[in-house]
């Protein structure tokens, strides 16, 4: 996939193209099923398949009291849309020159000059243009003069959901600890990514080593609490099965900072400093809490090693 970071990127003549707009936070279901609507008509058409999306969420520069984190990066977005097979993305900087576009600008100067866009699809409660103006129904207007056409795409539900598939739904479920209710909503297992670095070693004196992330990592982090799931190895490429634990360890109070450590089961020699990983939960397997004395939280985590290997065997078989 081709990334624009820049109108002047996009080299003249590309079009046609197919394009659908948004803000495509985390790249999930309702989005996914966008994407493949997207790749259908591009392949009826001989047309190029491109999203156009933002380096942040427009209301960090139209609202940012209201404005809520974001459930990826805009690398790991951009990532996953190329997993999607599109042919290009164009990422557009929300500044306030952008929120002061007029929204027939935009469709003119960025959909139909730069993209040479032949269908348009949205969703119906899409905005765009200064003061939200731009609409589906704007489109539908201008589509005929400027030789483009829209489609609206329908809200997903999940099957047996009467809620739609969105972004917030996916904070909230990531907030209460629900990994295996966001993966459902993502249409994949909810992860971030880091790069691993040395902590206070409290796991390896345990006989448990974790691989700490570092406290950046690539997108929202799930509720305290300890989880199945799985530490991808960028730079091996290997997928182990692990125990994850996200918090401050209450036991010992001396963590500042939340912290995403992974245990890698059935090792304790590897050496994964300064490794390129992604953290993968599938599964929530209890709360944190704070234990009274070693023994008992040690106790605790050979429990928790031993459930996150029953999850992770059910899971694979």
């Amino acid at each position: 996939m081709i990334v624009f970071r820049d109108l002047a990127e996009v080299p003249e003549g590309f079009g046609p193209s197919i394009v659908a707009i948004g803000k495509f936070d985390g790249v999930h279901a309702g989005h996914r099923a966008v994407i493949r609507r997207l790749e259908e008509r591009a392949a009826e058409t001989g047309a190029r398949s491109v999203a156009v999306t933002f380096d942040r969420n427009p209301l960090a520069i139209l609202r940012p009291d209201r404005c809520p984190e974001n459930v990826v990066t805009v690398e790991r977005k951009l990532e996953l849309l190329g997993e999607l097979g599109l042919d290009a993305t164009l990422l557009l900087t929300f500044d306030e020159e952008m929120a002061s576009l007029s929204a027939e600008d935009f469709v003119t100067e960025i959909l139909v000059a730069a993209l040479g866009v032949s269908t348009v699809l949205v969703g119906e409660d899409f905005r765009f243009g200064n003061r939200g103006a731009g609409t589906p129904e704007l489109l539908r207007e201008m589509g005929p003069s400027h030789g483009f056409t829209v489609e609206v795409v329908d809200d997903v539900y999940l099957p047996g959901s009467a809620r739609r598939v969105s972004s917030t739904w996916i904070r909230e479920l990531l907030i209460a600890g629900d990994v295996t209710g966001a993966a459902r909503v993502l249409g994949r297992s909810p992860d971030v990514r880091g790069v691993v670095v040395h902590g206070l070693k409290r796991g390896r004196e345990l006989g448990y080593p974790t691989a700490n992330l570092s406290a950046v990592v690539d997108a929202f982090v799930p509720a305290d609490g300890v989880y199945a799931g799985w530490l991808i190895d960028h730079d091996t490429g290997i997928r182990h099965p692990a125990a994850i634990s996200v918090g401050t360890n209450p036991t010992f109070d001396d963590v500042l900072e939340r912290q995403v450590e992974a245990h890698v089961l059935g090792e304790t020699g590897l050496d994964l400093y300064g490794h390129d990983v992604t953290v993968e939960f599938t599964e929530r397997l209890r709360g944190m809490v704070a234990f009274e004395g070693i023994e008992k939280l040690t106790a605790q985590i050979a429990a928790d090693v031993s459930d996150a290997e029953r999850v992770l065997r059910e899971q694979t078989a």
